[in-house]
């Protein structure tokens, strides 16, 4: 019995993670806070309940999809080809952070290119239409998506851990900071600090604002973590630093270099 479970427990924590973290920050921004936050909104819009009952069953579905790949991925032959590694002496210490790093670049890249995909005419209409019926998105709108892209965006669990050695505190800290990255994308909040708009991680970093725009506009900013896809390939969005400092103006004041007048 205890070895059936095992095989039910990664989509079981998928469903957990989901919920701590999209449900967490629903309750301070949507519930607890949102005047305080009122600043912060992207959109001056609010989301239904009836689209917040969509994305949770949707984020339902991917959890159990997700579990079922990992599930395939390891508890099978199949994961005797895997690059996972448990003796911490294989590899030097700082390679656990590196890993996780490097992963999420490769994810980013796999993660452009089936998202475009995604765009094509008929995808969009059988499996992507899901994802942007979320319009003003919400924390949980973070895995709201048809079967077919909930698979699609699966399959990123065993092409990093067939590629990239990873320890199993390493895939914990991807799996938590792809999810952490993924409900501030969709947050409806941008929450970034002031220094972040003149630093230099704002060239090739994602914000709220930037995925926002993406489920405003419908087309345009398909990268996840980063804009270097999106530079590159000249599908940013124009106006996506012009909306960046309209919400920089509201919560800091006059000017992206003023001092904070109200938080």
């Amino acid at each position: 019995m205890k070895d059936y479970f095992l095989y039910f427990l990664p989509a079981i924590t998928q469903m957990l993670r989901y919920f701590f973290f999209a449900g967490g920050a629903f309750l301070i921004f949507y519930k607890f806070f949102p005047e305080y936050f009122s600043a912060n909104k992207i959109q001056s819009k609010w989301a239904q309940k009836k689209d917040f009952v969509r994305e949770i069953l949707h984020s339902m579905q991917t959890s159990i999809i997700i579990g079922v790949v990992v599930v395939l991925t390891i508890f099978t032959p199949i994961g005797e080809y895997a690059a996972i590694y448990r003796d911490m002496a294989e590899f030097p210490t700082w390679w656990i952070p590196a890993s996780v790093v490097i992963a999420l670049v490769v994810h980013d890249s796999y993660f452009y290119w089936m998202h475009r995909a995604m765009h094509h005419p008929k995808l969009y209409k059988h499996a992507h239409l899901i994802h942007h019926k979320s319009i003003n998105p919400s924390p949980w709108t973070s895995y709201s998506f048809h079967a077919i892209e909930g698979f699609t965006e699966a399959l990123i669990v065993p092409l990093i851990i067939f590629l990239i050695p990873m320890h199993p505190l390493a895939l914990l800290g991807f799996g938590l900071s792809s999810l952490f990255i993924n409900v501030y994308g969709h947050l409806g909040f941008e929450i970034a600090p002031k220094w972040f708009r003149n630093s230099i991680f704002f060239e090739f970093v994602n914000t709220s604002v930037h995925h926002n725009l993406h489920h405003e506009k419908f087309v345009g900013n398909y990268g996840l973590y980063f804009r270097i896809w999106d530079r590159i390939m000249g599908t940013e969005h124009p106006d996506y630093v012009k909306e960046y400092d309209v919400i920089q103006e509201r919560r800091f004041g006059t000017g992206k270099n003023s001092v904070l007048v109200a938080e």
